[in-house]
């Protein structure tokens, strides 16, 4: 079956491009949303005091078994695309796959609305599920519509790209605001009710798109053609042999166990299934045994990889070992990076000072209503003008965004009317998560027009200057929090500024990342290697959750201080280490750009 994407495709266009683009950007936009919007109340949730008949009651665990369960969760969530694209591939085809994945996770975040124990992990299993199938698949179904049109390619996905910022910034926003407000199931609920919209419009817009994102089969020729093109000394295959499998198998067994085995031990010790490696220390501490398993499966798997590595030809084996080198950078950055969604939660909780009367409250309104209504509002004009191109061909789908619309401005003005009439405010924890898709939106285009001009650095630069931008985001925190005594809390604008630099720092580094994979191996190893970028992620998201559970034990020991440190000395030293490999990564990249 071939795809139908031709010219008349964009017949039905909306600034430049397909209207499908803009039905993608609001099925993304909803799933980021309730994404997003429910990643940003976890760690609150579970760290949340037992308070019998309170609606912000949470589930009271330590900041540390709370950190355990997060890491665990955001690492799957990087893993099962993996499987969801490979099933889409060979069984289901991407549209079914996005609707699969839509509904298992609005079932999910639907019971984790209800707020019951056992319902809130059920729910967390869903959306693991559901992302899935819904993560990989979008992307494709993007990529098909522009497979006949590469010219348009760039621009498709950076509005693509603005969908996914845009939901992530409504979701933390108003699921964060509601449910610190007025109670977990609020936010939790408004999660679902966008993702279960977001589901249907799209559903009901596949008129529009005719055999896109159906299951096709691959033709094979185009890739190897490619593929000759490309490495022309790199003919002879490299097919896994029997220690490569036994290695995969025993690595990702040994990998899940410890995943699960992390936050269950924290809160059931007696059920720690590597209770019987732990390792007594002379100061009368113990080293946990699932931190043995854990870095014996981190060497197998490096084993696994630089072995196969080493069996290609001087030039792909070359440009991958040059990914590898990347994609360990990358570990290091998300390691940092990711303490967004963890550590920075707690100390925006805790330390920050978030409290505003009088004049602040006034300015921080009017400044919060431009931030919500200004792109709220030229979402809006894009919907209308979106309305009336394909209003013929799918209207009732186009009904629906107007209904998901018109409940995101009650729940703006709901919110806006309720702190502008109060005398005194309190910011919300979850509103400073919103800070960094605000300035990704504002800065994205400012910063790629870097890598088009005469100044666009090298990639052992680019990296090494996202790192530094997050390394001197948390010395500002160090700075402000420096010296601080028992009750007294540090200004906002510290944590406000760290956000901006850990933006930056995103930009130079996540955008490009998957670019390079793509240009540096041969098509037929595409898959593979982004399984590996994507673990690198997974892994770096259990290690942020780890070290950004100490916060608290630091704080205890030493100071607030000495952590945001330890968070400016790790990406510094990464990023004179990789700048320094600038010459080695040159000669690995054969040419490559």
């Amino acid at each position: 079956m071939s795809t139908t994407v031709n010219s008349n495709f964009f017949d039905s266009k909306l600034l430049g491009h397909p209207s499908g683009l803009f039905v993608l950007f609001f099925t993304e936009m909803w799933e980021r949303f309730s994404f997003y919007g429910m990643r940003v109340l976890l760690i609150q949730y579970l760290t949340a005091a037992v308070i019998h008949g309170n609606p912000k009651s949470g589930l009271g665990w330590d900041v540390q078994s709370a950190s355990a369960l997060y890491g665990t969760y955001v690492m799957l969530l990087y893993i099962t695309p993996v499987f969801g694209g490979v099933i889409a591939d060979k069984l289901l085809g991407s549209w079914k796959s996005v609707i699969i994945g839509s509904i298992i996770m609005t079932l999910g975040h639907a019971s984790m609305a209800i707020e019951n124990d056992i319902t809130f992990f059920i729910g967390l299993a869903c959306l693991i599920l559901g992302t899935g199938f819904f993560k990989p698949n979008m992307p494709a179904i993007l990529g098909e519509m522009y497979k006949k049109f590469p010219e348009k390619k760039d621009g498709g996905y950076t509005i693509f790209y603005m969908g996914v910022n845009a939901g992530a910034f409504f979701g933390m926003m108003l699921c964060g605001y509601f449910a610190e407000k007025f109670g977990w199931h609020w936010g939790f609920g408004l999660a679902g009710i966008f993702m279960l919209l977001g589901t249907i419009q799209f559903w009901l817009a596949k008129p529009l798109f005719g055999t896109i994102g159906d299951l096709k089969k691959e033709d094979k020729t185009v890739e190897l053609k490619e593929e000759d093109v490309n490495h022309p000394d790199e003919k002879v295959r490299n097919p896994f042999k029997i220690i490569d499998i036994a290695l995969i198998v025993i690595v990702s067994i040994l990998g899940l166990m410890y995943a699960f085995n992390d936050p269950i031990s924290r809160n059931l010790p007696d059920k720690d299934i590597f209770k019987f490696l732990d390792i007594l220390k002379s100061d009368g501490s113990v080293f946990r045994g699932q931190y043995i398993v854990i870095i014996g499966t981190l060497l197998l798997f490096f084993f696994l990889i630089i072995n196969r590595i080493l069996r290609y030809g001087k030039v792909v084996k070359d440009r991958m070992l040059a990914i590898i080198i990347l994609a360990v950078t990358l570990l290091f950055f998300f390691m940092s990076f990711e303490q967004g969604a963890s550590s920075l939660v707690i100390v925006a909780r805790d330390y920050i000072d978030r409290s505003l009367e009088g004049n602040a409250l006034v300015i921080f309104n009017i400044v919060n209503a431009l931030l919500t209504i200004v792109p709220l509002s030229i979402i809006s004009w894009v919907l209308v003008k979106l309305a009336l191109i394909t209003w013929k061909k799918i209207s009732i789908s186009n009904i629906i965004l107007f209904i998901c619309f018109g409940l995101i401005w009650a729940a703006v003005l709901k919110m806006l009317h309720k702190e502008f009439t109060a005398d005194a405010s309190e910011i919300t924890v979850s509103w400073f998560s919103t800070l960094n898709a605000f300035f990704i939106i504002l800065l994205a285009s400012t910063i790629s027009k870097i890598w088009d001009s005469k100044y666009n650095p090298p990639v052992a630069f680019k990296y090494g200057f996202g790192l530094i931008f997050v390394s001197i985001g948390f010395l500002l925190l160090g700075i402000g929090s420096w010296g601080i005594g028992e009750g007294v809390k540090i200004s906002m604008i510290w944590l406000i500024l760290t956000y901006l630099l850990h933006t930056i720092g995103e930009l130079f580094i996540s955008p490009v990342g998957l670019s390079y994979v793509s240009k540096l191996v041969p098509a037929r190893m595409l898959a593979f290697m982004y399984g590996i970028w994507y673990l690198a992620i997974a892994i770096a998201q259990k290690l942020a959750a780890l070290l950004g559970g100490q916060v608290e034990v630091i704080k205890e020991e030493y100071s607030l201080s000495h952590f945001f440190l330890l968070f400016t000395a790790i990406p510094l030293v990464v990023a004179i280490i990789i700048m320094l490999l600038h010459p080695l990564l040159k000669k690995l990249l054969h040419g490559i750009k």
